[in-house]
């Protein structure tokens, strides 16, 4: 295997000043963000960053193998080297990630055109390997002597966002594999002959017995199929029994394969987190059946079902599938944020723009709508904010949740376009 030292580290240039604009348009760029803003202890910071990174305060970002380096300007000046560490995955995952990258080709052909698709993220969890940075993994060291996130390292992390944006190898490489190695160990894996795995050889029962203790290692977990499995076709001659829609049956039976395939690969990971009382409504789960692209005739029935009729159903289809229930909830509920709720966030909407740029917001409720532009915040109860925007006058569902207003409201202008219609209201 042909190692390339000279690529286990790479410096980009300091990118130029840049706002009304969020700093992650990829969904992989926003979960970067999203590690950074859960870990940070104080808001403030994290607000100071993103001026800092706005201004164009962070100087050139060296990346390598577990650490992030730039130096970054106050606004007096005065420079501080930042650095943010992320642990190296072991080379038992790197054999891992890199066995299920072969056996799926799509994988390495999104990587080589700069993208990392969900399911790429999704196949290598359920192979035990988290690619992406979760909560307190992102460690920070400064000059400046904080001892959490600064606003200096939390200045390089916006900035790496949009650099992840671009090249998702970034990420790899902080993770321990450059580009030029990793594409050398996929290609020795994808040229090589698949050769079965023996298992260990049995133990003679009498043996066992008579040994006591010593006994034989347990199986190892069937592996994960690649994909989920395809129910049988309910197309026969026979014709159906009274009240049964053989479209339907089949679609729900496919859905039910995909729920289970990824129930089987949360537990093999040991990873399940579903409670209880995480179970969806009824109009939940039709939206949920619905974003699954149903025939027209299934769509047709859940509209109806779920009270939606088919133009709400298609816009909340769109709001599960930028976060699930929790997106579907903002879209359906209006409330009215009071006490440290709403303190909170108008603190949040006062620091996320400087005073020249603030746009003038109207609210209502948990709504805030800026004022001649068809581009809204909503907040939700958990105090994100999301993005909608004016389309044909009704309120569309934009993108993600953020934690900053700014970023949130970048998204809704982009959906929006420069054609967007002034608002009248909410």
């Amino acid at each position: 295997m042909t190692r390339h030292d000279g690529d286990r580290e790479r410096t980009f240039a300091a990118l130029p000043p840049e706002r009304g604009r969020g700093f992650a348009q990829t969904w992989w760029g926003q979960a970067w963000l999203k590690a950074l803003e859960d870990t940070a202890l104080d808001s403030a910071q994290l607000r100071t960053g993103r001026r800092l990174a706005r201004a164009g305060a962070v100087g050139a970002v060296s990346v390598r193998p577990g650490r992030l380096t730039a130096v970054v300007q106050d606004r007096d000046r005065t420079a501080h080297r930042a650095d943010v560490l992320l642990e190296e995955l072991p080379s038992g995952q790197w054999d891992r990630f890199l066995d299920m990258a072969v056996e799926r080709a799509g994988h390495v052909a999104a990587l080589l055109d700069r993208e990392m698709p969900p399911h790429l993220v999704e196949d290598a969890a359920a192979a035990g390997v988290e690619l992406l940075p979760g909560l307190g993994d992102l460690e920070p060291e400064c000059g400046c002597g904080a001892w959490d996130h600064c606003g200096h390292t939390a200045a390089l992390c916006y900035q790496v966002a949009r650099l992840l944006d671009q090249d998702p190898f970034v990420l790899l490489l902080m993770r321990g594999r450059d580009e030029a190695t990793l594409l050398d160990d996929l290609q020795s894996r994808g040229g090589a002959s698949v050769t079965a795995r023996s298992g260990q050889e049995g133990v003679d029962a009498a043996e066992a017995l008579a040994a006591g203790d010593i006994l034989p290692p347990l199986p190892p977990l069937p592996e994960l199929p690649g994909e989920p499995g395809v129910p049988p076709s309910l197309d026969t001659e026979t014709p159906p029994a009274a009240g049964i829609d053989p479209a339907a049956l089949e679609f729900l039976a496919a859905r039910t394969a995909v729920q289970a395939h990824r129930l089987l690969a949360e537990a093999l990971r040991g990873t399940s987190e579903r409670r209880p009382d995480a179970d969806p409504t009824v109009s939940e789960d039709a939206v949920r059946l619905a974003a699954g692209d149903p025939g027209q005739a299934v769509a047709d029935r859940l509209a109806d079902g779920s009270g939606r009729g088919r133009e709400g159903l298609a816009v909340a289809v769109r709001a599960w599938r930028h976060g699930g229930t929790a997106a579907l909830s903002v879209l359906d509920e209006e409330w009215q944020a009071e006490g440290e709720t709403l303190a909170r966030a108008r603190a949040a909407l006062e620091s996320a723009w400087e005073a020249e740029e603030r746009p003038e917001l109207r609210a209502r409720g948990n709504r805030w709508t800026v004022v001649g532009a068809g581009v809204q915040l909503r907040l939700g109860r958990d105090g994100r904010w999301w993005p909608y925007h004016k389309e044909r006058g009704h309120w569309l569902p934009s993108g993600g949740a953020a934690q900053d207003p700014a970023t949130a409201l970048a998204s809704a202008v982009l959906a929006a376009g420069d054609g967007a219609a002034p608002s009248s209201g909410q």
